[in-house]
C-alpha cells in the first residue's frame, strides 16, 4: 500500500500541485513579449521538435531574424508542413527539415553525421523536443522513454555536435546550447541505481527525473566549456505552462479539464518561446537557468556531485569517451 502511494500517487499529486502554483504565478505576471533581438544573418541553428508548439515558434522567429534553421524531428510530414508555413510567411526564410528520432541512438548519429558533412557552422542548438506522461515503455536502445527522449537523446546529440559548437563560438558570438526543461525539475529525483525506472514506474516521476537531468546536464556542460576556455554557453529554460500537445497523455478526465483551462490561462506557444529565444539570442547569456523571459541568479538544481555522477553514467550508457 505504502509502496503504491509513494511511487504512484505521490509523484502525481506533487506534479499537479506544482502545476497549480506555476499557473497562479503566470496569471500574476505580465504576458511575455519578445524584445527586439539582433539579426542572426549567417548563423545556423538546429531546433529539435521544431515542427509544432514552442519549437515551431522558435524556428519561425530565428528564421525571421535571418538564421538558417534546421528542424530535427521524427514526423516528416509535420516537419515539412512547418517549413512550408514559415516559407509562405517569409519568402527569404532559410528553413529545412531533417529526420531525427531522439529515441534512437542510430538516428541521432546519422543526423549529426549528415549535418557535419555539410561543413556548416553551428551557432545555436535548441534541445526542445520532448514527451510527457507517456505510458511505460522503452526506446529502441532500452532506455525509459522520458529519460531516453527528453534527456539522453539530447545529451548524445549535443556531444556529437560539440566540436562544431566550439569552433563556431571561436569565430563570433559564443555558441549556445539551450535545453528546454520545465519547473517540474524542481520536484524531480534522479535515482542513479534505477535510472530507467525499472523497479517502480511512475510516468509523473519519470518525467520530473528527465527534466532534472536536463538542468543538471546543462549546468555541468556550461562549467566544462568555461573550464576549457571554449566560447560555448549552455543554459536550461523553463517556458512555463504552455498550451501545446504535450499534455495529450493526461488521464482523460484531466485532459478534458486541461483543454478548457489551457485555452483560458496557459501561455501560447509564441509566449512560451520567448524565454527560449531570450536564452538563445541575448548578448549577456552566460549559461544558468532561465524562466519568465530572463535569467535567474542560479540554477535551483545546482548539485555538483549529482551533475558529475549523472554525466559519467550518461557517458557509460552511450558508450562515449571523454576526449573532448
Amino acid at each position: 500500500m505504502w509502496s503504491a502511494l509513494r511511487f504512484g500517487l505521490l509523484p502525481a499529486l506533487k506534479l499537479y500541485l506544482l502545476g497549480f502554483k506555476v499557473l497562479l504565478a503566470q496569471l500574476l505576471n505580465k504576458p511575455l513579449r519578445l524584445p527586439v533581438m539582433p539579426r542572426q544573418n549567417g548563423k545556423v541553428a538546429i531546433v529539435t521538435g521544431g515542427g509544432r508548439g514552442i519549437g515551431y515558434e522558435v524556428v519561425r522567429q530565428l528564421a525571421r531574424l535571418g538564421a538558417h534553421v534546421i528542424i530535427g524531428g521524427r514526423d516528416e510530414q509535420e516537419g515539412l508542413a512547418a517549413v512550408r508555413r514559415i516559407c509562405e510567411e517569409d519568402k527569404e526564410a532559410k528553413v529545412e527539415f531533417r529526420k531525427l528520432d531522439l529515441a534512437s541512438v542510430l538516428s541521432i548519429h546519422q543526423f549529426a553525421q549528415s549535418f557535419k558533412e555539410r561543413n556548416l557552422p553551428l551557432n545555436i542548438l535548441v534541445n526542445n523536443a520532448g514527451v510527457m506522461l507517456v505510458p511505460e515503455g522503452r526506446t529502441g536502445d532500452g532506455h525509459e522513454l522520458h529519460f531516453g527522449v527528453n534527456y539522453l537523446g539530447h545529451f548524445l546529440l549535443t556531444w556529437l555536435l560539440l566540436d562544431l559548437l566550439k569552433s563556431s563560438g571561436e569565430h563570433g558570438d559564443a555558441a549556445r546550447v539551450v535545453n528546454v526543461s520545465s519547473s517540474a525539475h524542481s520536484i524531480g529525483e534522479i535515482r542513479l541505481n534505477d535510472i530507467n525506472s525499472s523497479y517502480h514506474y511512475s510516468a509523473h516521476a519519470a518525467y520530473c527525473q528527465s527534466k532534472l537531468a536536463q538542468v543538471s546536464f546543462s549546468s555541468h556542460l556550461h562549467q566544462e566549456m568555461q573550464r576549457g576556455g571554449f566560447r560555448v554557453n549552455s543554459c536550461a529554460v523553463d517556458p512555463g505552462m504552455v498550451n501545446t500537445a504535450l499534455y495529450c497523455h493526461l488521464w482523460t478526465p484531466l485532459r478534458m479539464a486541461q483543454r478548457v483551462i489551457a485555452r483560458l490561462f496557459f501561455r501560447t506557444p509564441a509566449e512560451g518561446a520567448v524565454t527560449v529565444l531570450s536564452a538563445a539570442l541575448s548578448q549577456d547569456c552566460k549559461g544558468g537557468y532561465w524562466s519568465n523571459g530572463h535569467r535567474e541568479m542560479t540554477s535551483p538544481a545546482f548539485d555538483p556531485g549529482l551533475e558529475l555522477n549523472l554525466w559519467e553514467v550518461s557517458m557509460q550508457l552511450l558508450g562515449l569517451q571523454s576526449d573532448q
